[in-house]
């Protein structure tokens, strides 16, 4: 680890060290490194020994109430462990918060790339960009049509008024982070959006496993070609609920004009990419799952990301984080309004 501040926050090398070793037995080499690409809970490569590790843990620092929960995450890589939709190797999780200073989890570091800034040169062609997309979906379709209740994840949620709660849930995520932020700003249109959203909910939709963060950068493509998933990451907010919410927040980040360059590809109208409606019709084939209410879905994802970044924000103000990103959001928050009112107002489609 370097000698920065926040970084020793994360984690205590030697008390991580003294419980590793009462875990997993002695180990020759012990090593720590940051990765700084996620923007949510705090990933670790841990080596071992022999054994590379990634570490999950909650950022530094205050956070809205039922963000970041590693140790969700880590119970459900563990139930979906040899089913069609890939996961990680679960090791261990530790609960207790005087290890680190906060819970934390360990799963085997699998190899290949996760697609986020730029394409892998292997799979710059139209075909293979066809299949990553394909794949996405396909693998979005592995989620939803589990048997949650054969796998142990019966009581993971409440998926009876899930789609109604989220709207509130997101609602007060962003109240949280204002409460931070509205002394720099204020976000317009987001209680219009807010309203909207308690209007329109659907009245029925499917009940099935959700991932909740569901989008190309949270899923791993093995090494070589054709491309292929080899496991779906970040389960933070994996619960039992409406599977459209989790197509409208992947179509958010699936955009030929990316609200946000910092978190969404750029490279989207290369040839070859599947379209928006391309991925729909893709998911429904494999799914069963028909993609209604279209416009609800992305507003709603909308929304989330609003809520989101706005934390990220309110992190960068209480001296929270480092990410570069976290100060852009003064702006881009509001840019995500005007996105979602856009869509209300029937200035955009889908």
């Amino acid at each position: 680890m370097t000698g920065d501040s926040y970084l020793d926050r994360l984690v205590d090398e030697a008390a991580l060290r003294a419980y590793l070793e009462s875990e997993l037995g002695p180990a020759e080499g012990f090593a720590i490194e940051h990765h700084g690409e996620g923007h949510s809970n705090e990933t670790l490569f841990v080596t071992w020994g022999d054994r590379k590790l990634v570490m999950r843990r909650p950022p530094a620092g205050e956070t809205a109430e039922s963000a970041h929960d590693v140790l969700r995450e880590y119970r459900v890589i563990s139930a979906l462990s040899g089913t069609d939709v890939p996961v990680p190797t679960a090791v261990l999780a530790c609960e207790d918060t005087d290890v680190i200073g906060g819970e934390f989890y360990l799963m085997d570091r699998l190899e290949g790339d996760v697609v986020r800034d730029a394409e892998p040169e292997r799979f710059a062609t139209p075909e293979h960009r066809r299949r990553m997309g394909e794949g996405l979906a396909d693998t979005m379709a592995a989620i939803h049509t589990l048997d949650y209740e054969a796998v142990g994840l019966g009581d993971l949620g409440h998926p009876s008024g899930f789609t109604e709660r989220q709207v509130e849930r997101w609602g007060k995520q962003f109240e949280w982070a204002a409460e931070t932020t509205r002394e720099s700003r204020e976000v317009p249109h987001v209680d219009e959006i807010g309203d909207w959203l308690e209007v329109n909910v659907p009245d029925e939709y499917e009940h099935t496993l959700v991932h909740g963060d569901f989008k190309l950068d949270n899923v791993m493509f093995a090494p070589g070609t054709p491309p292929w998933i080899n496991a779906v990451m970040d389960w933070e907010m994996g619960t039992l609920g409406d599977p459209l919410r989790d197509v409208g927040w992947m179509l958010v980040y699936w955009d030929t004009d990316p609200l946000i360059p910092d978190l969404m590809p750029g490279f989207l109208d290369r040839p070859g990419y599947p379209t928006r409606e391309e991925l729909i019709e893709q998911y429904e084939r494999a799914s069963g799952i028909e993609f209604v209410h279209r416009e609800f879905y992305v507003v709603l994802a909308l929304y989330m990301l609003a809520a989101v970044c706005e934390m990220f924000y309110a992190r960068y103000l209480n001296g929270n984080s480092e990410d570069d990103l976290y100060p852009k959001m003064e702006t881009l928050v509001p840019d995500i309004g005007g996105r979602a009112k856009e869509l209300i107002d029937g200035d955009r489609t889908v």
